[in-house]
């Protein structure tokens, strides 16, 4: 998970177009987007995370750096 790639998804990209990219990947189709990483599975990490900062953005009115610190803090608890 790069952050600095969720950054630019989520300031290019509307949640639509990323659910849709995230879709396709998960059914190994090329999304219409680019989504970078390293290969598929790193590609669908970066688009659900994108989603869930925005997701999180607009429900809780926190502009981005509040949302992604909120994300990768439910990441580190769910891993640890």
């Amino acid at each position: 998970m790069k952050i600095p790639v969720i950054k630019q998804l989520v300031e290019k990209y509307s949640k639509e177009e990323l659910e849709a990219a995230e879709a396709a990947i998960a059914e190994e189709q090329k999304p219409a987007i680019d989504i970078p990483g390293d290969d598929e599975g790193e590609q669908l990490t970066h688009a659900y995370a994108a989603i869930q900062v925005i997701q999180s953005m607009e429900d809780n009115s926190v502009d981005f750096k509040t949302a992604l610190r909120e994300y990768t803090g439910r990441v580190r608890n769910s891993i640890s």
